[in-house]
């Protein structure tokens, strides 16, 4: 649909949009102004959900459920009964009357009288920060304010009545849970006292401690020894494949000086041997010469790792000796915890038996301070005071909203009887209702426009149109 259709519709339809309009609009301020004027009160409380608890030092709140925790406990029954019983409003005769006229007498006048004050109040959070707004409305401003003020202080009372009673309550059975827990420390320390006479034994006994302290040199020196005997196994595997690379035999200066001398006796060899030959005296006696000299090396060095087999040795026999001397002073030890074994057992059931009598006994001197406490994180911010004006109803808003509403009305109903009877209202019309083509428009009469002379109605002097043209062209 085009803009053109759109306002052609509602020129034509311009007698239901303004009828529709009208009622509507009417209809709401007449509804507005016939309403009895109601007064809305408003107290606030703020809620410190970081204050400290003074007597367990742990915040009081710090949830984020915690606000709308509150927000329940305000709006729940056992605070509007509590209204009830502070403001005494089942004495008065007119409440007395009204409720047996509405429930003929059956029930109780408390519960059925704190639902009726439930209905007309309403909290929420101010914003997104801790304070709770307490809402009351009713046709009179003094009695919205008193309630509004009745229902903050029946809610901190009440928030002080939910940290009280359970606290109460743990207070009893932590107290009968105390007495059974001392008889049991004191039965338990009987059964200790009674082992280690028998025994011999003493709290502050160190005979273990010493053994324990040479049982662990043991295993360091038993640590220390399998780490030199592992190395010199090690150079002794060394000393077999490849002895003239160990550093004892490459820092021997005695091998190091008959290596020189070698080598100094082949070079001379080779030259020799280039010389005069293979066969020639000298050359067969300098070879008698190099020839000596390697096995003076060769002894050398055999002597010099003989050492290392013989450290090896000595390291291995140490480790033997050591894994003797660990394994009885572990035998000791053993021996010793033996009769200590049972003693500790004891000492620990003596200890958990203090433990959870210190654990209860705390328990029990918290619950007792709770239940005599008044602290709470729940102040008044500012008290509800008696309205100047009236919150409900709301005419220039209502007003707005009619006109806005009025006008969606009218232009869905101006459109809903255009549906119903659909007439063609302009070119675009009947294109998309027929499906044809436009040959031509008809405009509307002109009328003149001069005062002194007389309209009359005049059609242009031509009609514009396009027709196909034919075929051929």
């Amino acid at each position: 649909m085009s803009l053109g259709q759109f306002f052609s519709i509602l020129l034509a339809r311009w007698k239901v949009v303004l009828a529709v309009f009208v009622l509507t609009v009417g209809s709401v301020v007449a509804v507005s102004l016939l309403l009895p004027k109601k007064y809305t009160a408003t107290a606030s409380v703020v809620v410190d959900m970081r204050a400290p608890d003074p007597l367990v030092g742990m915040v009081l709140g710090g949830t984020p459920s915690y606000l709308t925790t509150q927000l329940q406990i305000v709006q729940s029954e056992r605070v509007a009964l509590r209204v009830v019983r502070n403001l005494k409003l089942t004495e008065a005769p007119q409440i007395r009357d009204q409720w047996k006229e509405a429930t003929g007498g059956t029930g109780n006048i408390e519960t059925w009288l704190a639902k009726a004050l439930l209905r007309s109040l309403e909290a929420g959070p101010a914003g997104e920060s801790n304070v709770i707004e307490v809402r009351y409305e009713s046709v009179d401003p003094k009695f919205s304010a008193m309630m509004a003020n009745a229902f903050v202080q029946a809610y901190i009372e009440t928030h002080l009545d939910l940290r009280a009673d359970p606290a109460k309550r743990f207070s009893t059975f932590f107290d009968q849970r105390a007495k059974q827990l001392r008889e049991q420390l004191e039965a338990a320390q009987n059964r200790l006292s009674e082992y280690q006479k028998q025994h011999g034994l003493i709290a502050t006994d160190e005979r273990l401690d010493i053994e324990n302290a040479r049982l662990n040199e043991l295993s360091s020196q038993l640590v220390a020894i399998q780490a030199l005997a592992t190395e010199s196994s090690s150079r002794e595997n060394q000393a077999r494949s490849a002895a003239d690379r160990m550093q004892e035999v490459l820092l021997n200066p005695l091998i190091s000086s008959l290596k020189a001398d070698l080598n100094r006796q082949e070079v001379r060899l080779r030259e020799l041997s280039e010389r005069y030959g293979r066969n020639h005296p000298q050359v067969v006696e300098l070879q008698a010469s190099v020839d000596a000299l390697r096995a003076r090396v060769d002894a050398e060095t055999r002597r010099v790792t003989s050492g290392v087999t013989v450290t090896n040795n000595i390291n291995r026999q140490r480790e033997a000796e050591l894994k003797e001397a660990l394994e009885a002073q572990r035998a000791k030890v053993l021996k010793m915890k033996e009769q200590r074994d049972e003693a500790a057992v004891l000492l620990r059931d003596v200890e958990n038996a203090q433990r959870a009598y210190d654990a209860v006994l705390a328990r029990l001197n918290q619950t007792s301070m709770e239940s005599e406490s008044t602290a709470t994180n729940v102040s008044v911010l500012s008290p509800a005071t008696e309205p100047s004006s009236p919150s409900s109803p709301r005419i220039l808003l209502n007003t707005l909203v009619a006109i806005c509403a009025g006008g969606v009305l009218a232009f869905a109903a101006a459109f809903l009887i255009e549906l119903i009877d659909r007439r063609l209202r302009s070119f675009e019309d009947a294109f998309q209702l027929l499906g044809l083509p436009v040959l031509g428009v008809m405009p509307k009469p002109v009328r003149s426009r001069l005062p002194f002379r007389r309209s009359s109605p005049a059609l242009p002097g031509r009609v514009l149109g396009q027709l196909p043209g034919p075929r051929g062209a």
